[in-house]
């Protein structure tokens, strides 16, 4: 059993029958997470060079509205087609506010406002947003997360969008965080989870310790049931007696019989990949203050919770945290991914290390990440090899969810610098532990703010990932990776021609200079947002790829051959050869 060290690994019946896995180890050892003050710096703020100017809309602050707290996220997906990302972000001001914004990625790399007469320039307490083929027409669709309800947005493949939410049978009347795309019963069509969060009350007024009104916690509302939804496969429904024309999107409702609807919770964030490597996907779902679950795919429709039994419903003492925002990646460089989920300040944001395949360790100590230096409340987080030495590095963005009792920068303004906080970035050094490096990196580390989402893609062309990053009530930011002295790099498009889209569920795994990196493409991931739908490699110093394999969401694994590193290659499914 790896990583255990002097630990006791012991299995017990759980009063409910099934495995629990109970890890026993001597105390975690005091935090030693190293700060690196002087360094190259990582990310350039090209926001208003680029032609960004989107400032979040909370609507009137001082009523303590719980949404307006939570915030909103974005996507960074090619909406067009045209080879360029886009970036979609949303609005909270509620139905009255500022509607949502959709930037296109000009030739030279500048954006344009093309929100007007989009479908997709909307108002509302909009939360999350999901991208994904509903259709299989070859374009990406949206989805959009509500305080109270959602909306399904099919690509009419002219720069916009048709609302056919009402048509396609998705509903969701709670309060809805993240979601994501998967295709759970490996039909070749996407499914759809969204995660919710509590059952409020906006009569409900709560304090602040010292007894000062401050927004609600969580636990004091009951939580929801996170809901799955079946992609009927554009099979056409009856027409209706007026013959009005089937849908060109249908799903049903399946949170009950798939077994979702067994236990609620408070969800924020939402991962779905194979947790136990039986080809099949997964459904994890961090609980903000309840245990994390994971739903585990019965292959038969199904899903069975097994967060405890595979060791990442809590943290190594058994304490469930306020979950916000999850990444997956593999840290440690042994082909397994690990999973970290950011929480509040005066906690601790865990890692989660996989290991048998299928069980979880929590391993923050180990990793380095117990309080380090300027630790806030973390919300967006993702793993990703910025600066391509072959090793994943960490990024959180924070902002706190209660007001500050002293404050030293009002550059918020009066109500929102109580809440302010500042971003974390961490080098990863391949066994698994982590240096920070947010000294160094005052672009993105150092401005004070409220921030929410966190989105990664190659914005520019250039290999390297950016990061694009939302705040409550202030402007989104776009940063520029300009890491000096970059290793190589390769980005993979796994796509499927049968059905016209990328391949979400996919394990892509390259072999190159000696070792083998693998990726898991789901854009779902980081917190109410959607990322590039692309499996992004740094190599090191290896100039050539050996290998590249692929094993499909159908369960088919397929081998292609290597090729010259620093571009962007495009496999689809068929077109490899046997794995040996």
């Amino acid at each position: 059993m790896k990583r255990l060290g002097l630990g006791l690994l012991c299995l017990c019946l759980l009063a409910a029958g099934g495995l629990a896995v109970i890890y026993s180890r001597p105390s975690p050892p005091t935090p030693t997470t190293d700060e690196v003050p002087d360094g190259p710096i990582w990310f350039a703020d090209v926001t208003e060079e680029l032609g960004i100017n989107f400032v979040h809309d909370v609507g009137p602050t001082g009523n303590y509205f719980m949404p307006e707290q939570v915030g909103s996220g974005a996507a960074l997906f090619d909406f067009d087609g045209d080879g360029r990302l886009d970036i979609y972000l949303l609005q909270n001001g509620g139905p009255n506010g500022r509607p949502n914004v959709l930037y296109r990625q000009t030739p030279d790399r500048k954006f344009v406002d093309a929100s007007k007469g989009s479908g997709l320039d909307f108002a509302g307490h909009n939360m999350g947003v999901a991208v994904g083929d509903v259709n299989n027409d070859g374009r990406p669709d949206v989805l959009v997360t509500q305080y109270t309800g959602l909306k399904l947005f099919l690509n009419n493949g002219d720069g916009t969008f048709t609302d056919v939410t009402r048509e396609a049978g998705v509903t969701n009347p709670a309060w809805g965080t993240s979601a994501a795309f998967l295709d759970y019963d490996r039909d070749g069509w996407l499914d759809l989870v969204v995660v919710s969060y509590v059952d409020y009350d906006p009569a409900w007024v709560c304090s602040a310790p010292g007894g000062g009104r401050d927004y609600c916690a969580p636990k004091t509302f009951k939580g929801r049931v996170s809901r799955l939804f079946h992609n009927e496969g554009g099979r056409p429904a009856p027409t209706t007696g007026g013959g009005a024309a089937a849908p060109r999107a249908r799903f049903t409702d399946v949170t009950e019989p798939a077994g979702l609807g067994r236990v609620s919770g408070p969800g924020l964030g939402v991962a779905c990949a194979d947790f136990d490597g039986d080809g099949w996907p997964d459904i994890f779902v961090a609980n903000d203050g309840q245990p994390n679950r994971l739903w585990m795919n019965q292959k038969d429709g199904t899903f069975k919770e097994q967060a405890v039994q595979r060791g990442i419903a809590a943290n190594a003492m058994g304490r469930a945290q306020a979950g916000m925002g999850v990444t997956v990646g593999d840290v440690d460089g042994d082909g397994l991914f690990d999973v970290f989920v950011t929480h509040l300040a005066e906690e601790t944001h865990t890692l989660w290390r996989q290991g048998p395949r299928g069980l979880f360790l929590d391993q923050t100590a180990a990793a380095g990440l117990v309080a380090p230096p300027g630790q806030g409340t973390g919300f967006g987080t993702l793993l990703a090899d910025f600066d391509h030495d072959g090793v994943l590095d960490l990024a959180v963005v924070n902002g706190r969810v209660a007001a500050r009792s002293t404050v030293d920068d009002w550059s918020l303004g009066p109500f929102w610098s109580s809440y302010g906080d500042h971003n974390q970035l961490f080098r990863g050094d391949g066994g698994g532990r982590f240096v920070g490096i947010s000294k160094q990196n005052r672009p993105f580390c150092g401005r004070y703010a409220i921030s929410r989402g966190l989105v990664r893609g190659d914005v520019d062309g250039d290999g390297a990932q950016d990061l694009l990053v939302t705040v409550i009530g202030g402007p989104a930011r776009l940063f520029r990776n300009i890491a000096p002295k970059r290793g190589h790099w390769l980005e993979v498009r796994a796509v499927d021609p049968a059905v016209k889209r990328e391949a979400y569920g996919a394990e892509v795994r390259v072999r190159a200079g000696g070792k083998t990196r693998v990726a898991w493409l789901n854009p779902a991931e980081s917190y109410l947002c959607s990322c590039e739908p692309c499996a992004h490699f740094g190599l090191g110093q290896a100039a050539r790829v050996d290998v590249i394999d692929v094993v499909w969401p159908d369960g088919s694994s397929e081998t292609f051959p290597g090729c010259d590193a620093d571009r962007r290659v495009v496999l689809a499914k068929g077109g490899g050869g046997p794995v040996k």
